[in-house]
């Protein structure tokens, strides 16, 4: 199935059929203009999925969500920003009555809930903002995916949603997710904090599959800054309302979801990165000619984490021996005398290395292409036939400065 028999919609998480979402200020965070508190609930028990931050010192939430989707299934996600609940004596206990909240005013079995926290780590979290709000976040369920996504996000500049529609079996079936996530971003399972949504009528065995294998070429590809969460979460809820024939192995349909699926997630990843603290510009690395898929995403990842390479994007400097100085040391066996290198934007395309040594280039036409926003490496290693891609942003002075005083 091609791109273009999937159709971006609005509504995000709200687009699938039987989603409800709402976002409040509960009093997490100190100022009263920013929502703090956000709640998405299906209508019926939906099969979910998750992955999370490989980090081994874990936000209780994260311990929390994985304990309830054992089993596959839940039908809300509650979450608060200003706070990660990580690294708390009693994290655990707040984030079980965060889900016991859900389960007072909406009957929703609390080990049904998923979790989920974002903020500060290693400041306590008080329970009493939210058992104050939960009722108004719950009276406030609706079309209001918008409002969710801001009550998720942090440092973020910009929201990011996305919402597709496809047909499955002659079925029109959707997908929608919010996210947040610009600092502290360079997973190894997901980013930050996602949450989707569909209408999909799926097995849970298989949407875990499908998740874990998504993320590999999606959020597992993003890095901001070269750290890595305590509370990175990603997950879907599918709750089968849209009434296709149930997804239970890799059919024509289930290939048709994945790759709706994967439109999602990439699209996330790109928004993403180019909100990166403090980044004024999106930086795209596509490796090709790759032995293995793996070597491909491996050096494409360790060129997005280049600092060296991120700064000299920032200053719109063609230091092109930076991107082979990362490919060497990306620990992939590459042959430094087969690589190609270019950088391209809508100005145009500016080749700077051929077979590892460099050829010549206008420098002010190299200023030309990498002052604009939207910045590519495009390598090519010459070995193998495997291509990845992986997104990052530049690093410049604001990034140090937000989280210079980003707890106080």
């Amino acid at each position: 199935m091609s791109t273009k028999t999937i159709k971006e919609v609005a509504g995000g998480v709200c687009a699938p059929k039987g989603f409800k979402a709402a976002g409040v200020h509960c009093g997490i965070r100190k100022n009263k203009t920013k929502k703090d508190f956000a709640l998405i609930v299906s209508e019926v028990r939906a099969s979910a999925a998750g992955v999370y931050t490989s980090n081994l010192v874990k936000g209780a939430p994260v311990v929390v969500t994985r304990e309830h989707l054992k089993n596959g299934y839940a039908q809300a996600i509650i979450c608060n920003s200003g706070n990660a609940n990580t690294c708390n004596a009693d994290g655990m206990e707040i984030a079980n009555a965060m889900c016991g909240l859900v389960e007072r005013v909406s009957g929703i079995p609390s080990d049904d809930v998923i979790v989920a926290s974002t903020g500060v780590i290693g400041q306590k979290l008080d329970i009493a903002p939210m058992e104050e709000g939960i009722d108004s976040l719950y009276a406030s369920l609706g079309d209001n995916s918008s409002d969710a996504n801001e009550a998720i996000m942090t440092t973020d500049l910009v929201p990011k949603t996305v919402a597709v529609e496809f047909t499955l079996g002659g079925k029109i079936c959707r997908i929608g997710a919010i996210a947040k996530g610009i600092g502290m971003v360079c997973p190894n399972m997901a980013t930050n904090l996602i949450f989707l949504t569909s209408d999909v009528n799926i097995s849970p065995e298989l949407l875990q599959k499908t998740l874990s294998d998504d993320v590999k070429g999606s959020f597992n590809m993003i890095s901001v800054d070269g750290d890595q969460s305590t509370n990175d979460t990603c997950c879907i809820m599918c709750n089968g309302l849209a009434g296709n024939e149930r997804l239970t192995e890799e059919s024509e349909d289930y290939k048709t979801f994945k790759k709706a699926l994967a439109y999602c997630t990439v699209r996330l990843s790109k928004m993403i990165a180019k909100d990166g603290e403090g980044a004024t510009k999106l930086i795209e690395c596509t490796v090709k000619g790759a032995k293995s898929l793996k070597m491909a995403r491996v050096v494409a990842k360790t060129v997005i984490k280049s600092s060296l390479v991120k700064a000299a994007v920032f200053g719109s400097d063609a230091n092109w021996g930076r991107v082979l100085c990362a490919i060497g040391y990306s620990g992939e066996a590459v042959d430094p005398q087969t690589i190609d290198v270019d950088f391209k934007s809508k100005k145009g395309v500016l080749s700077v290395c051929r077979g590892g040594f460099g050829v010549e280039f206008s420098e002010d036409f190299a200023k030309i292409v990498l002052s604009e926003s939207e910045i590519s490496i495009i390598i090519d290693l010459h070995l193998g036939k495997q291509k990845a891609v992986a997104w990052g942003c530049d690093l410049t002075y604001d990034y140090v400065k937000i989280n210079g005083d980003y707890r106080t």
